[in-house]
């Protein structure tokens, strides 16, 4: 963490801040421990993450967990984009514990990121866990580089999507998981 604390104090003095006042005595330490949550993800593993709370049954309906907080940074300028996630899965055989679905989201999201990537990462490791006949993940999320820098865009969102199995063979199996996102 101190090369991390070294690089914010470089960047403080770089962009013309005196790193002696007051305000900004501690800001490179507290800097560098908020960058170290901010991409947690990268030091846990899928099955870290899942702890074998994958259980049988002979559910073959849809399980559909909306509305996830997801909070990245976007790999090109390090600015954060916030957003949900919805997530839905055919089981086949198997369930996966609820709350492993939402540290599935986090583990991924708290990476440097690109949105696409993202929402395609996620669908992939539920779809490996579960061994289910279908994933679908929706991300809809603002982005603070279109918002605070750049184009400066302040009421626009992105929503990406990822379907794997029926949810992309089956118009009826997508259609119903597009609809309960939106309800």
């Amino acid at each position: 963490m101190s090369k991390i604390k070294s690089a914010y104090a470089s960047i403080l003095t770089e962009v013309g801040e005196d790193l002696k006042r007051d305000g900004l005595r501690d800001t490179p330490q507290r800097a560098a421990k908020a960058m170290q949550f901010l991409t947690h993800g990268y030091e846990q593993t899928l099955e870290q993450v899942v702890n074998n709370a994958i259980f049988e049954s002979d559910s073959e309906e849809m399980v559909i967990v909306r509305d996830i907080e997801m909070y990245s940074l976007c790999e090109h300028h390090i600015l954060p984009f916030i957003g949900k996630c919805h997530v839905a899965y055919l089981p086949s055989g198997k369930v996966i514990g609820l709350s492993k679905i939402a540290r599935i989201v986090d583990m991924y999201a708290r990476r440097l990121q690109i949105q696409e990537n993202l929402t395609k990462q996620i669908a992939d490791a539920v779809s490996s866990v579960t061994g289910g006949l279908g994933v679908g993940v929706i991300i809809e999320a603002q982005h603070m580089c279109m918002m605070m820098r750049g184009v400066g865009k302040q009421n626009s969102s992105m929503t990406t999507s990822s379907m794997l199995g029926r949810f992309r063979t089956d118009i009826n199996t997508r259609n119903e998981f597009l609809t309960l996102a939106k309800s």
